[in-house]
């Protein structure tokens, strides 16, 4: 608004205000007022309201009910400013301050009566200019008491900039610079009441709370902050009852009654919370009284939460407890050696109306007792601090201007500009206002100690801080009394207890729900969870566990029974191996081992010692080498193995092929060790390979109540590959083997390279669907039992029947023995041969002549052959026969170096 129009407006009024007969007046009586240099207006409920007038309607209404909180507070800020009129501070600047006080009656309509009274300044409203007159300008404002008239006032002290500093009004609202920028106060803010609050219900362990509010812009405010900070913290409101904004509506005792109805059909409803005022709560409390509703908490605001006064009448044990949360209080000391100097009742001394309201109710030592009785402790406090703001402020406006001779008077907003700066001392305390023009000093929590006869709320429990969010709690006796709060219980559900979670119906509240049993491998380790937490990998839970268990570690560990068996198989076949190749070593030079092999015997149980000892790694907990090592060093070693046994197959296969043709192209093929590391370097190749590009690895992998740790074979396509290479090298020895196992009987190498094979191919056969239906631990064990089948098997079959005849048939293991053998065998081949073409000469088998000699003279004449003669095509069959059982002698001399 600007300048113009401002003058214009109050022009108006003035006129207005000169009209003969005229029924708007807005010159008031100050309830109390004292000259000075600074003139500082004051806001007070002295009366607790306003009745209609049967006159015109725009005449003032008459206030009633004298409120004696109210006095007190206009009488607090008296006492405040001659107390800072007496200090050092203006005295060396030589100023004072004055004071002019107004009686809101607790109205809103009549506290900007008194709003616009601060605003008038004396105007020439024909000129319409300003002109000097006697009435100096407010230059701040101290008041409101609520936040409903606080917020009238303010839109209307902003139009001239004029401070306002409340000390109970607590509207969030008022926090908005934009729309009050003039405003303060000594006070938090609604918003840290209601998170006090909040904290204290959380605290105690309640979800499950009511809220009763007064009708009006504060209470619709304080709701909404109360119930969004409770739904952030996971409290519900079951219920939110409203009551009219005056205790003469109409619908009062209606609004009352239906309160009291829904408190009694919410008996889990323990906690409720209050912003009524204190003569609202008294008239519920007196109805409760006649209802059997039970004991409640009641939790209150600081609009009634030290009205302990107005409240004596109230049997609360009946009601139940109190707890009230109330502004930070100080020394109230001052006030009450003020009011104890003052008399009440001296018209000649003081010209306060509203002390003489009072002396007209009670004489004046009764009247001083009941102004005593009826401060507040916090109310007073701030309100000192408001003064002092004011004060420091003004001092600090002065001594700017202290030089100055030449400056204008002091204007309202140049205060306002220091004020929002200022930091001032109170009670040897250092304070200053924040953006928003607060002073957030927290609150205290305090419990009514009630009884039939007095109420005591100033008993102080606790503390809340509003910057860390934390209810501290006072002494140890003040902390008990705290915690006994916890013992009541209100919340919709029982608790969910450790190892369940909480589970709501659609459509209700969150704290009205059912308590479900967390599953398998969740858990919950406090009351009330929303969800279960799940078991990390490692760990696992039964069903309705309020903590996790380990998982065991399993592995095919060297302390089980089947593995102590399986490593003893092993560690045995390696001591066989290793005695084994002493005693070939010792008798090299026997036919037996000449036969077996020779030098290539030590190769073969090198390769199975390899073997038992690849066995062995599949026991213990395996690592990343130790899983890439025993594949490959049993890939290796058996490849080795088998290929040498081939090689011993060819040459068996070669000293008894009876045909000279093939024998000497199978003789030039014939290279053992070129066939050895042939077959061995692409094996190496197939393991280099699958190392390379997919290795083997350790895994820890998870199971329902165990981990195990298992060997990846990292691409089962290179470990089929592996074992198919030796299982192809295994049956190409089989066959040459199965080929040439008609040998003589004491060295029948051939049929154990048979069997041997066999023993191979069938448990590796019988090892594939095992190995793939088999999981866990015992996954190892089955690979380590078909690895010590297979080198048993070899081990077995190849050299047990030779050490048999080394160490107990020493007779055979002769040259001369050996060579007889190989007759004997020789001399069956033939006799075979003439069985099956029986002829006779004379009483001469051809057989016999075949073995005695190697001619045979026959008739020339064949033309009449008699039948003691053979054919011709017999005699050149029996020729060539015995042409190729002499070559095979040789052969098989040769061939085992005899």
């Amino acid at each position: 608004m600007t300048y113009v129009v401002r003058v214009m407006c109050l022009c108006m009024v003035l006129v207005l205000d000169k009209v003969e007969g005229g029924s708007l007046r807005t010159s008031l009586v100050a309830a109390a007022s004292a000259p000075g240099d600074i003139i500082i207006g004051g806001l007070f409920p002295i009366h607790n309201g306003v009745t209609k007038s049967s006159g015109p309607l725009l005449e003032t209404p008459t206030c009633v009910n004298l409120n004696m909180a109210g006095m007190i507070e206009a009488l607090a800020m008296i006492q405040a400013v001659e107390e800072a009129n007496s200090s050092s501070m203006l005295g060396q600047l030589g100023i004072k301050l004055g004071y002019e006080i107004y009686d809101t009656c607790s109205d809103v309509s009549t506290a900007l009566r008194a709003t616009a009274k601060f605003m008038e300044e004396t105007l020439d409203c024909e000129a319409g200019n300003r002109t000097s007159g006697s009435r100096q300008p407010t230059m701040a404002v101290i008041g409101a008491s609520s936040s409903e008239v606080s917020i009238a006032v303010a839109r209307q002290l902003s139009l001239q900039l004029i401070p306002q500093i409340s000390y109970s009004s607590t509207a969030t609202i008022l926090s908005d610079k934009l729309r009050f920028p003039t405003f303060m106060r000594t006070v938090p803010s609604d918003l840290y009441q209601t998170r006090a609050m909040v904290r204290l219900v959380k605290d105690s362990g309640w979800n499950w709370v009511g809220i009763i509010i007064n009708e009006g812009d504060y209470g619709r405010s304080a709701q909404e902050m109360l119930s969004s900070e409770a739904a952030a913290n996971g409290i519900c409101v079951a219920f939110k009852e409203v009551l009219p904004d005056s205790v003469t509506d109409p619908s009062f005792n209606s609004s009352v009654a239906r309160t009291i109805n829904i408190i009694h059909r919410n008996p889990k409803v323990k906690a409720i919370i209050s912003f009524a005022k204190p003569t609202y709560m008294k008239h519920l409390f007196k109805a409760l009284e006649q209802t059997d509703a039970g004991r409640r908490v009641w939790i209150a605001s600081d609009i009634w939460s030290t009205s302990g006064r107005d409240l004596h009448e109230i049997n609360f044990e009946t009601i139940g407890q109190v707890v009230g949360v109330t502004f930070i209080a100080g020394d109230s000391g001052p006030v009450t050696r003020y009011l104890e100097q003052l008399d009440v009742c001296n018209k000649t001394k003081r010209n306060y109306p509203f002390l003489t309201e009072l002396c007209q109710l009670v004489n004046g030592t009764v009247a001083t007792q009941e102004l005593i009785n009826s401060i507040r402790k916090d109310t007073v406090f701030s309100l000192q601090m408001a003064v002092s703001t004011v004060l420091y402020a003004v001092a600090d406006l002065y001594s700017q201007r202290k030089n100055c001779t030449t400056c204008d008077p002091p204007q309202p907003w140049q205060l306002l500009a220091i004020m929002n700066k200022t930091t001032f001392e109170y009670e040897g305390a250092e304070f200053n206002f924040d953006e928003n023009g607060d002073l957030n000093l927290g609150y205290h929590v305090s419990i009514w100690k009630t009884s039939r006869e007095e109420i005591d709320w100033e008993n102080v429990v606790a503390t809340y801080d509003q910057k860390k969010d934390i209810i501290k709690q006072g002494s140890t006796d003040a902390g008990s009394q705290l915690s006994l709060l916890k013992d009541v219980i209100s919340k919709c559900s029982n608790s969910c207890a450790p190892g369940q979670f909480k589970k709501s119906a659609e459509g209700q509240h969150i704290c009205c729900y059912d308590c479900v049993s967390c599953p398998q491998n969740q858990y919950s380790n406090v009351s009330d969870m929303d969800l279960c937490f799940t078991c990390s990998e490692k760990e696992w839970s039964e069903p309705r566990s309020s903590a996790c268990k380990p998982k065991t570690v399993e592995y095919f560990d060297w302390i089980d029974g089947f593995a102590i068996f399986l490593v003893t198989l092993a560690a045995l076949g390696i001591l066989i191996v290793l005695l084994v190749s002493i005693l070939f070593l010792c008798y090299r030079h026997t036919p037996v081992v000449k036969a077996s092999g020779g030098p290539l015997c030590q190769v073969i149980l090198f390769s199975l010692l390899g073997s038992f000892t690849s066995a062995i790694c599949f026991v213990g907990r395996p690592g990343h080498m130790q899983c890439k090592m025993r594949q490959v060093l049993f890939g290796l070693s058996f490849t080795l193995c088998v290929s040498c046994i081939l090689v011993k197959s060819l040459k068996i296969l070669l000293a008894f092929h009876f045909n000279p043709e093939v024998k000497a192209m199978l003789r030039r093929l014939y290279k053992p060790h070129v066939i050895v590391c042939t077959s061995v370097g692409i094996q190496v190749l197939i393991c280099v390979l699958w190392l390379v590009l997919k290795t083997p690895y350790c895994e820890d992998k998870p199971e329902s109540k165990i981990i195990l740790v298992q060997c990846v074979e990292g691409s089962d396509v290179a470990f089929g590959v592996m074992l198919g290479y030796i299982g192809i090298l295994a049956l190409v020895c089989f066959g040459f083997a199965f080929k040439s196992r008609k040998l003589p009987t004491n060295y029948n190498e051939a049929k154990f390279i048979t069997f041997g094979m066999l023993i191979y191919i069938i448990s590796w056969v019988i090892f594939i669907p095992t190995y793939v239906n088999t999981s866990g631990k015992y996954q190892s064990a089955v690979e380590m039992v078909v690895i010590l089948i297979s080198t048993y098997g070899i081990v077995g079959c190849h050299f047990m029947s030779k050490c048999y005849l080394i160490l107990f048939k020493k007779e055979s293991n002769t040259k001369h023995a050996f060579l007889q053998n190989v007759y004997e065998y020789s001399q069956k081949q033939s006799d075979s041969f003439f069985d099956s073409n029986y002829l006779s000469v004379g009483s001469l088998s051809v057989s016999k002549l075949s073995v005695v000699s190697p001619t045979v003279n026959m008739p020339q004449n064949t033309g009449s052959c008699p039948n003691n003669y053979l054919h011709a095509d017999v005699i050149k069959a029996t020729k060539e026969q015995f042409q190729k059982l002499q070559f095979q002698r040789q052969t098989m001399r040769r061939t085992f170096s005899l």
